[in-house]
């Protein structure tokens, strides 16, 4: 197979390829290695390549599950690998070997997918930009190589949009999976807390915040993916929801009934919005509306968004110190000046004095913000917002650097209605719906009830079926 053929299907293209026997696991483990290569000096999207033994692997592989034996991409997350190694995208954390794989690790093989690299990250995923120095440089935006991928599954989504795999690990506790498909025009899905496990090595991230899952080009892809990897695991400590009907399945029946979707216009506080993120907030309801959706223009909530931000820091820093003294206990020594970049290391520090009853009160404020979001859903099907409230960044805007609280003060600023449903534990996603005049995407972000991560997929499948969606391919 030759790359044109290959960038020009989505996942289940080349699954459906692979089942009548056009093509073999390895010719299509071929063609992603070599666009890898040939777009790894631009990217810088991969770490951890395994590219001799992952063709050997793809050529004794025996098909399997929806995707048979398609290329993919592990997230450098700490996700549980025996073939992959992980960093966090941090020198601390460089090269950590596991044993054992992690339960979703053996969902997304038995689902046909075959992993042969990770995806670059920010230090320890704390970032909305993909820019760590462990990585030797910034992750960047296909479509414009001066600005972020995104993060932080910012290396996955470069990836995908680029056309090296056209579907990929992500993981979203911040935003992290959908602020990456908006920077780079892609479909990212957070899916409802408790709906893909997170063990066996844990049973939560981020005080519940934190949620796996994929990006994708297309949602039938997405919608595929998540009915492999989604369902109860023994002992977790949140129970996902159970579906009656396969997300696939729900994505082709289609809507059955109008929507009625409302209307975000406005951040939080003062916060600024730029025009074009505005911009790409109306095509997406004037596009809903022409489908015969009713759209409701609805009052951005008034609450304590920067005690959120603050709480949300909390909850990182804590986070930050559990890891940083695990992974220094494992290497038998101290703390040293390179180990972290500027703001994690003040974060660790930060951690290092986070009560157990400040701890307790940002847990307990996440656990408001499902109650607020509770009540902006009722007399609605779905919520849509913008995604960033900005462009995505140049590099080197959102460095690391400084105290870790104004860090995550600026990130606030950025993506500021993504974090707000991992306190809820929502379903939500951001579409890539619109595009500047400068060829830069643009995400618009739709959320539904807790548990509703069906009629996500099904609204999102119907606008996709429009064919607005621009080009999917970004080379830059």
């Amino acid at each position: 197979m030759q790359n044109q053929e290959y960038v020009k299907l989505d996942g289940l293209g080349l699954a459906a390829l692979l089942r009548a026997g056009e093509v073999t696991p390895k010719e299509l483990m071929e063609c992603a290695i070599r666009l890898a290569r040939e777009l790894a000096p631009t990217l810088n999207a991969l770490s951890y390549e395994q590219y001799e033994a992952s063709l050997a692997l793809a050529r004794e592989w025996s098909q399997r599950g929806t995707f048979r034996g398609i290329p993919f991409l592990l997230k450098d997350s700490g996700l549980a690998s025996t073939r992959l190694a992980s960093s966090l995208g941090s020198a601390l954390f460089n090269d950590m070997r596991y044993t054992h794989n992690a339960t979703l690790v053996d969902r997304f093989e038995t689902a046909g997918f075959i992993p042969f690299a990770r995806t670059t990250v920010p230090e320890l995923c704390m970032a909305p930009t993909t820019e760590a120095l462990r990585n030797g440089g910034a992750t960047r935006n296909p479509w414009d190589p001066g600005r972020s991928a995104g993060g932080s599954s910012g290396g996955a989504a470069a990836a995908v949009a680029a056309g090296i795999v056209p579907v990929a690990h992500g993981s979203d506790g911040g935003g992290s999976i959908r602020i990456p498909a908006s920077c780079c025009g892609i479909f990212g899905l957070k899916a409802s807390r408790g709906l893909v496990p997170m063990g066996p090595f844990r049973g939560e991230g981020w005080g519940g915040l934190a949620v796996d899952g994929v990006l994708s080009r297309t949602v039938r892809d997405t919608a595929a993916a998540m009915d492999a990897i989604a369902g109860a695991e023994a002992g977790a400590p949140y129970v996902g929801p159970v579906f009656e009907t396969k997300f696939l399945a729900s994505v082709e029946e289609g809507l059955t009934r109008p929507l009625r979707i409302g209307l975000w216009r406005k951040p939080f506080g003062d916060l600024a919005l730029a025009p074009e993120c505005l911009a790409g907030l109306d095509v997406t309801a004037k596009l809903c509306a022409s489908l015969g959706h009713d759209i409701v223009e609805m009052e951005t909530p008034s609450f304590d968004y920067d005690g959120f931000v603050d709480a949300h820091a909390e909850v990182l820093a804590a986070n930050i110190v559990l890891s940083v003294d695990a992974r220094l206990k494992l290497l038998g020594r101290s703390l040293r000046e390179e180990d972290l970049e500027p703001a994690i290391r003040d974060g660790y520090e930060m951690g290092k004095s986070v009560s157990a009853s400040v701890y307790a009160a940002a847990i307990n404020r996440f656990h408001a913000i499902g109650r607020l979001m509770d009540a902006c859903m009722h007399g609605v099907d779905v919520l849509m917002t913008p995604g960033l409230v900005q462009l995505p960044a140049r590099l080197g805007e959102l460095a690391m650097t400084g105290s870790f609280s104004g860090f995550r003060r600026r990130v606030g600023r950025y993506s500021t209605f993504f974090a707000l449903i991992n306190a809820s534990g929502q379903p939500a996603a951001s579409l890539p719906t619109h595009w500047t005049a400068d060829r830069l995407p643009i995400g618009t972000q739709i959320i539904a009830r807790l548990g509703r991560d069906d009629l996500i997929l099904q609204l999102a499948a119907q606008i996709e079926a429009t064919g607005t969606w621009q080009p999917t391919l970004g080379t830059p």
